[in-house]
């Protein structure tokens, strides 16, 4: 049953003319009513949102916008900010500690009961910061968020949001957290260092101060619908005043043991192999990466299909010392 604070939302967001909120909310009920098993009330309520896009066709055959306003920020102010896109990876896809998998679970239950909690008065996981070397899953996870949440991500472009102009930065920060506010999806930032890094760090404090200090205030006073990730391979760079306001620090380490096999059978499961010694592969594979271990795989299978023959051991072994050596 549709509650009384999406109800509200629906009404707020077509008081403010804001089409985009007011499709997500839609959307939301529409998840909601699913879950209930209510699925032909939650696909036609899909059927008019997406009639929204089109605009709403009245009796003479004209279009009628929805809204008359145009969004509160406009997509010229947006561009260059945000790479968007939609993301079909699940958490099931990807090789973590079961520590990990159980924390990522959580968040998505929580955002996915966000009606429920809000309800009770309580506020659902809604930023999180990944730390970990590169190539242990902190970019997979945010998509394998996204995908399961069935939500847009957004990855904001560094190098379009800082700038070197005084001010620049902070007023794009809070174009970035309207957008936020206004639009529901997961907002991926990815090396977070250099938007969070030390007040304390040598060189311009002055800028670093004032892009860190309006970050510290955005995240803190954010309350929306949307699922904020920051992601850093260096979480020594980090000001310490970042981490509390997070809902979750997740930490991300190099495949260990079992999980060095799992990844490997996860990407060869489609390829015919010779008999392998996983034991040896794993002492092999030690000290790299998720990501390098998938360039091991991708090098054996094109390898595998160009020269007609079965994956084997040694072959494995060869790109992984080709990796090791970079």
């Amino acid at each position: 049953m549709t509650t009384s604070f999406q109800i509200k939302a629906l009404l707020n967001s077509y008081k403010d003319n804001d089409r985009e909120h007011f499709k997500s909310v839609a959307m939301q009920i529409a998840a909601h009513e699913s879950q209930m098993g209510h699925q032909k009330l939650a696909d036609e309520i899909k059927e008019i949102v997406e009639k929204f896009d089109n605009g709403n066709k009245n009796t003479d055959g004209k279009i009628v916008s929805f809204f008359s306003k145009p969004s509160v920020v406009s997509s010229s102010e947006l561009a260059g900010l945000f790479e968007s896109s939609h993301s079909k990876i699940k958490l099931i896809d990807l090789v973590l500690e079961e520590n990990l998998k159980k924390k990522l679970s959580r968040i998505v239950n929580e955002q996915n009961s966000y009606n429920k909690l809000r309800n009770a008065g309580l506020l659902p996981r809604s930023k999180v910061l990944l730390i970990g070397d590169p190539g242990t899953g902190k970019t997979m996870t945010a998509f394998a968020l996204a995908g399961e949440l069935d939500l847009p991500i957004f990855t904001v472009q560094l190098d379009g949001l800082i700038t070197k102009y005084m001010g620049e930065t902070s007023s794009k920060l809070r174009l970035i957290f309207d957008q936020i506010k206004r639009v529901r999806g997961i907002y991926f930032f990815d090396e977070f260092d250099a938007i969070g890094g030390s007040r304390n760090l040598g060189n311009d404090v002055g800028e670093i101060r004032r892009i860190l200090n309006t970050f510290l205030q955005f995240i803190e006073n954010s309350r929306s619908d949307s699922l904020i990730i920051a992601a850093t391979n260096h979480s020594d760079l980090l000001d310490r005043a970042l981490f509390r306001r997070f809902d979750d620090v997740l930490m991300y380490d190099l495949p260990r043991d079992d999980l060095i096999i799992q990844t490997y059978k996860k990407y060869l499961i489609s390829q015919k192999t010779e008999k392998i010694n996983w034991g040896n592969i794993k002492k092999k594979s030690l000290k790299i990466s998720y990501a390098d271990i998938r360039r091991v795989c991708d090098n054996a299978i094109k390898h595998s299909v160009l020269e007609n023959q079965k994956i084997s051991e040694n072959l494995i072994v060869s790109f992984i010392d080709e990796i090791k050596k970079h």
